[in-house]
């Protein structure tokens, strides 16, 4: 039998017969996990948990003999002492600390992440009286809390990174090249550069959802467009551009949709510099296509846009802005926008 095809799984009420069997003909450990098909290490330690101090007292001498059943009791009994006591069960602090972040993921859709560091900031909990969120996520996996996988939206969508390709070349592009872009945007330590897009609901008939990401905060400004048409695009971008400070936005970035061929236009009335991404390059607005992620938890594929009124999109902005990330040092995007704004306009 080849050894180590049982690895990983429980010896056998049979199997410790068998050793029992082999020892007394003198099989070395390693002979018998041959025979076995386990490793030599398992059959010592089945062998030292299941050997029985005996005295001979005809012989006068003292037997060391396996028995099975000594080996199967003590395998239990350590088991039993190997059971992990979760500190879930330790203290009612901790309980409560468990129950406040199951309430924000259950009730605003937040990670796991995301709500253990709201409860952190709104509460004042010791070392002792929380966990961390490596542990939540285990008892989540174990179904030892309130929450499921089904409600970890990013976790249970999680893909493995594609390799990225080389961008396409044969769909036109509509302007400037992010080619020409300047370098240092990509570091994203100057506020005021923003990616853009158009969020689809039903493909006939329907209006869309415009998002707008500033790339070094993460804010995200969302708007209903009546149409997918260029000149309402440009139009509804006007609406927001009278909302924000002038010094508060230096470049936008887009895709080479043909809802974004006449965006060019903006950069005569107000200085601003547009960027195409190429064709097929999504990864070029990651910051964008990951809020657009966050948008699909409220406005879902498929499902039309138009009921969606303005209150249940200023909802899901506010849901998006607040959030704590990791990303930002467990700030909220609202928080840092609004430092940049008061900078600029202070």
């Amino acid at each position: 039998m080849a050894e180590n095809q049982n690895k990983h799984k429980h010896l056998t009420d049979f199997e410790r017969g068998m050793i029992k069997v082999l020892h007394e003909q003198g099989y070395s450990p390693y002979a018998i996990g041959k025979e076995l098909g386990r490793a030599s290490n398992t059959i010592r330690n089945e062998l030292k948990r299941g050997i029985v101090h005996q005295y001979d007292s005809r012989r006068n001498k003292d037997l060391y003999i396996y028995f099975p059943e000594a080996g199967y009791a003590r395998y239990k009994k350590n088991r039993c002492k190997s059971v992990h006591h979760y500190k879930k069960d330790s203290n009612i602090k901790v309980q409560e600390f468990i129950g406040k972040v199951e309430d924000i993921v259950l009730n605003k859709g937040y990670s796991l992440d995301s709500a253990l560091h709201l409860v952190l900031q709104k509460e004042n909990y010791s070392k002792e009286d929380i966990v961390c969120v490596r542990t939540l996520y285990n008892y989540v996996e174990h179904g030892i809390i309130k929450i499921k996988n089904i409600d970890l939206p990013c976790k249970v969508s999680r893909k493995q990174k594609k390799e990225k390709r080389e961008p396409k070349r044969e769909k036109r592009q509509f302007g400037t090249s992010i080619e020409k872009r300047d370098e240092d945007i990509d570091k994203r330590e100057e506020f005021g550069h923003y990616e853009i897009d158009l969020i689809i609901g039903k493909k006939q008939n329907d209006e869309a959802l415009l998002t707008l990401t500033e790339r070094k905060t993460r804010y995200d400004i969302i708007r209903k467009v009546p149409s997918k048409k260029a000149e309402d695009i440009n139009a509804c971008l006007e609406e927001i551009l009278k909302e924000i400070p002038r010094k508060a936005i230096k470049t936008i970035t887009s895709d080479n949709g043909s809802e974004f061929s006449r965006l060019y236009e903006m950069e005569k009335g107000h200085g601003i510099y547009i960027y195409y991404a190429h064709p097929y390059s999504s990864y070029e607005r990651g910051s964008n296509e990951n809020a657009n992620r966050l948008v699909r938890r409220h406005a879902k594929k498929g499902k039309p846009i138009a009921p969606l009124s303005d209150e249940d999109i200023q909802y899901i902005e506010d849901w998006m802005n607040k959030m704590p990330r990791r990303l930002l040092g467990y700030q909220s995007a609202e928080e840092l926008y609004r430092s940049e704004i008061e900078r600029l306009t202070g």
